[in-house]
């Protein structure tokens, strides 16, 4: 565990990239695994992952996140996009796979997924849009803490236009929205940020015990 506190502390939003430094295919995937395992609520996952490493792609996407230089000098940039809506086929398409991966027979999850769907499908199209939004965060969080873990640098980004990206990335027309974006890459050493002390709220006044 102290490693890992070790290594929160480490990681940093990083703003200036080592433009030179390529993460590794290896590290990439690692990476990408720790993302996919991330929790979600009721295991649904509705969102989708893109990596971004065309040099020609990010260089057009760059203007759409107000010119920073993280979109073009990091190594990749991933794109966490959230389904703009859904129906009930996201809870049968998860539940399939519950059934198949588990070997329980589909009968068995009925009860489960009449309560999903309960729950689910009375959220207005907003509601929808927002609850999708917030599981690309959970996801966010465990791709920064792996980044950390394997000393890669990452910077999460909301600092862009998510319509323009959705038009550039052909996400609207796959029902997807671009929620939150995340450098990736290695520090350059003319980042003077990295230097700078961590700033957190005290824990007595963030953490309270009941």
């Amino acid at each position: 565990m102290n490693s890992y506190i070790e290594n929160l502390n480490w990681r940093y939003a990083t703003k200036k990239f080592d433009a030179s430094k390529k993460v590794s295919k290896k590290d990439l995937e690692n990476l990408l695994e720790a993302t996919a395992l991330s929790a979600s609520s009721y295991g649904l996952q509705p969102y989708e992952i893109l990596v971004v490493e065309d040099a020609a792609m990010r260089s057009k996407l760059q203007p759409a996140a107000w010119g920073q230089s993280q979109i073009t000098e990091a190594s990749h940039l991933i794109v966490l996009a959230n389904q703009s809506t859904f129906g009930e086929e996201l809870v049968d398409d998860y539940l399939n796979n519950v059934s198949e991966t588990r070997g329980i027979p589909s009968n068995d999850l009925q009860g489960y997924s009449d309560f999903m769907k309960s729950k689910l499908m009375p959220l207005s199209e907003s509601a929808k849009a927002t609850w999708t939004a917030r599981q690309t965060y959970i996801a966010l969080g465990n791709l920064l803490s792996a980044a950390a873990d394997l000393k890669i640098d990452t910077c999460p980004m909301e600092g862009f236009d998510s319509a323009q990206f959705n038009e550039m990335l052909g996400l609207s027309k796959r029902g997807l929205n671009a929620a939150v974006i995340v450098a990736v890459g290695y520090r350059s050493k003319e980042d003077k940020t990295q230097h700078y002390k961590k700033v957190r709220k005290a824990k007595e006044n963030l953490i309270t015990h009941l």
